[in-house]
């Protein structure tokens, strides 16, 4: 399996990202508390937010001697390149392959794709 680079999240840190972006700033403890079952340990947890936090992602500030950590980073970033990464690496860079296999796949309705077109019609205008 590929390892994340520094500019890339892991699926460990993907999902704790996903945490802070909804209820951050937050305490590890508090967290922790967040995790569905069976939750994982607390250290585990400290290592990721602090592995997270080395690669620029996430920063804390000190209240009352406990560290309360945020996202530095918003979620659209990590959104807009991981779609176009997602299209690249199963598409071939193909939109209209993504489109077409939500369609064959029955996961888009007419009026969704009636939709989409509006949006592209008045994009322009």
């Amino acid at each position: 399996m590929k390892k994340a680079t520094k500019d890339q999240l892991t699926p460990k840190e993907e999902e704790l990202m996903q945490l802070l972006w909804e209820y951050g700033p937050i305490l590890i403890s508090k967290l922790l508390e967040l995790y569905p079952e069976p939750k994982p340990h607390f250290n585990t947890v400290s290592t990721v937010v602090r592995r997270l936090e080395a690669k620029g992602f996430v920063g804390h500030n000190e209240v009352g001697g406990s560290f309360h950590y945020y996202a530095k980073v918003e979620k659209e970033h990590f959104r807009n390149r991981n779609f176009g990464n997602f299209i690249k690496n199963y598409f071939g860079g193909s939109y209209y392959g993504a489109v077409s296999a939500l369609v064959a796949e029955d996961k888009i309705s007419a009026e969704e794709l009636k939709e989409l077109l509006r949006l592209v019609e008045n994009k322009g205008k």
